[in-house]
């Protein structure tokens, strides 16, 4: 399954991909270590996207609408009902997608500062046939705006430069009730904790592509890829969350709901 079934959760084809496309970027990484400017992740060759998404997909279609969101509190029945959706760092939709397909009442935004993979996102759901309750903005957690039933960050807080601004901003866009998922790495809160397969990888991936391209946007918290659900709750309860539970987890993720 790892490299033969790409509609599994346990595939790492995507992964393979995602390392390719980081050793196109070897001479601006090196020179991002000298200077400690960063590489943003729109710097990075186009595999890189392609591979983000083929890594991270078949987790999101084997478990988002199925088991993460009905974890939330009171979320599955809203989002059946009608409501608004705000999937922010969306790169090229793939959960953009399944919400506007699970969720057909609901209106879904993606949001990213890429173009590039805006446009990719826009020509997937005019292939996929989607209806016109999801379209595609750009711009950044720290400046989007509007009132969200739910806003997501799929494999994305650990990667912005200012991940405590994402979060203050996402309080103020937040309708009454409103909440916050969070799916980030599956990080122990110790190094010890991440010293198996997994933490390998994502310490790799960190350090070619994560913490630099935190380190290329302002403030500059360089999270990483393994912050682990204790600090990541530090940053999320220190920009006026309320709460922060687990709600999920699988071998490559964990699942976080924020309520205010």
């Amino acid at each position: 399954m790892a490299l033969t079934d790409e509609a599994s959760p346990a595939c790492v084809i995507g992964g393979f991909q995602m390392g390719v496309a980081s050793v196109h970027a070897t001479e601006r990484l090196t020179q991002a270590f000298r200077t400690g400017q960063g590489v943003a992740w729109g710097e990075h060759n186009h595999e890189l996207f392609e591979g983000c998404e083929r890594f991270f997909g078949p987790s999101y279609t084997s478990f988002l609408t199925s088991s993460w969101i009905p974890a939330m509190n009171g979320v599955a029945a809203k989002l059946e009902a009608g409501a608004r959706i705000a999937d922010v760092g969306c790169g090229q939709g793939a959960s953009t997608r399944l919400l506007a397909a699970a969720y057909p009442n609901s209106t879904v935004v993606g949001i990213d500062p890429h173009p590039g993979s805006l446009e990719t996102a826009r020509k997937a759901v005019a292939d996929a046939g989607l209806g016109t309750n999801v379209s595609f903005e750009l711009g950044t957690a720290q400046d989007f705006e509007g009132e969200y039933d739910l806003v997501c960050f799929f494999d994305a807080l650990h990667d912005m430069g200012d991940p405590s601004g994402a979060c203050r901003n996402v309080v103020n866009q937040l309708a009454p009730d409103g909440a916050l998922l969070i799916v980030e790495p599956n990080a122990g809160d110790r190094l010890e904790d991440n010293l198996n397969p997994v933490g390998a990888a994502y310490y790799a991936f960190s350090t070619l592509l994560c913490t630099p391209n935190s380190l290329s946007q302002d403030v500059g918290a360089a999270l990483g890829a393994q912050a682990g659900e204790v600090r990541l709750s530090e940053v999320i309860v220190g920009a006026g969350f309320g709460s922060v539970r687990r709600v999920a987890e699988t071998p490559f993720n964990i699942v976080l709901e924020a309520r205010p």
